[in-house]
C-alpha cells in the first residue's frame, strides 16, 4: 500500500518545462505533472503510429490503383484488337460470299479501307500484344487472389474478446506476461472456423494449449486456435475460409471456455485484432 502511494505521489509531481524563444522575448516556464507529460508523450506516439499506418495503407492503395489503371488501358487495347479481327473476318466473309473471282477483285478495289483492314502484319502484332497483355493480367489476378485467400479475415468464433494481445497479468499465475494472441469467450462446443484458406500443420493435444489447431496459409501467414474441446481436422488436410476446424472449450491451461486465437506474419506474432474485419 505504501509503495502504491509513493508511485501516485511521484506521478503527480510537477515538472517544469522552460521555453527559450530565439528573440528578445523573455523565457517562460510551463508547469505540468509528470503523469500529464507522460500521457502527452504516449498520445503523440500513438498518433504518430496511426498516421504512419494510414500512410502505408494509402501508398498501397495508390500503387494498386495505378496497376489497375494500367491493366484497364491494356484491356481497351485488347478490345480494339478483337474489334479489328471481327471487322476483318466480316470483310473476308463478304468477299467470299460473292463466289466469283472477278466480283471479289472488283469489290476489293472499290473498298477504300480494305488495305488497312487486311494488314496481316499489323494483325499479327496486335494479336501478339493481346496475348501478352492477357497473360500479364491473368498472372496479376492470380497473385492477388492467392494473397486474398491466404490473408486471415473475420472472427474464428462468435464471442467477446476477454483478453487482448500484448502484456497482461496472467489469469492463473498472477504475474505479468506477454499474451501472444487474443482470447474470445464462447460457450463450449461452438464451431471454430478457419479465417483463411490453408493446410493443417498441427492438430493435437498440448498441455498448455489443450486441443490445438495450427494452419499454414502461405504468403507468410499462420494462425493458431487453442483450448478447444474437440478437433474437426487432421494434419495435412486442406481447409477453406469459414470451414469448421474445431469446437471451442476450456482444455489445457485456462480458466474458462474460450478460443485463444493467434496470427503469425513472417514467423512473428502480430495483433489478431487487426485481422478481425472481413476483407472487402
Amino acid at each position: 500500500m505504501g509503495r502504491i502511494k509513493s508511485y501516485l505521489k511521484q506521478s503527480f509531481t510537477s515538472v517544469t518545462i522552460m521555453v527559450i524563444p530565439h528573440s528578445r522575448r523573455k523565457p517562460f516556464r510551463l508547469k505540468v505533472s509528470a503523469l500529464s507529460l507522460l500521457t502527452c508523450i504516449c498520445l503523440a506516439l500513438v498518433g504518430a503510429g496511426y498516421v504512419l499506418s494510414e500512410g502505408v495503407k494509402t501508398a498501397e492503395y495508390y500503387g494498386m490503383k495505378k496497376q489497375l489503371s494500367h491493366f484497364s488501358s491494356q484491356l481497351i487495347e485488347v478490345k480494339s484488337a478483337m474489334l479489328t479481327l471481327r471487322q476483318t473476318e466480316s470483310e473476308f466473309a463478304k468477299l467470299l460470299s460473292l463466289k466469283s473471282k472477278k466480283k471479289i477483285l472488283e469489290q476489293a478495289d472499290a473498298s477504300s479501307d480494305m488495305g488497312s483492314i487486311i494488314d496481316v502484319d499489323l494483325l499479327k502484332k496486335q494479336v501478339k500484344e493481346t496475348i501478352e497483355s492477357v497473360s500479364e493480367i491473368r498472372e496479376y489476378v492470380k497473385e492477388e487472389k492467392s494473397l486474398y485467400e491466404a490473408t486471415p479475415a473475420g472472427w474464428p468464433v462468435k464471442g467477446t474478446i476477454t483478453s487482448p494481445f500484448g502484456e497482461r497479468i496472467h489469469p492463473i499465475t498472477g504475474e505479468s506476461a506477454f499474451h501472444s494472441g487474443i482470447d474470445i469467450r464462447a460457450p463450449s462446443g461452438t464451431p471454430v472456423r478457419a479465417t483463411a484458406d490453408g493446410i493443417v500443420s498441427f492438430a493435437s493435444w498440448r498441455d498448455d494449449t489443450g486441443y490445438c489447431v495450427v494452419l499454414e496459409h502461405g504468403h507468410g501467414f499462420t494462425t493458431v486456435y487453442a483450448h478447444n474441446t474437440s478437433l474437426a481436422v487432421k494434419v495435412g488436410q486442406r481447409v477453406n475460409r469459414g470451414e469448421t476446424i474445431a469446437h471451442s472449450g476450456s482444455t489445457g491451461s485456462t480458466t474458462g471456455p474460450h478460443v485463444h486465437y493467434e496470427v503469425w506474419k513472417e514467423r512473428r506474432h502480430v495483433d489478431p485484432a487487426a485481422y478481425l474485419k472481413d476483407l472487402s
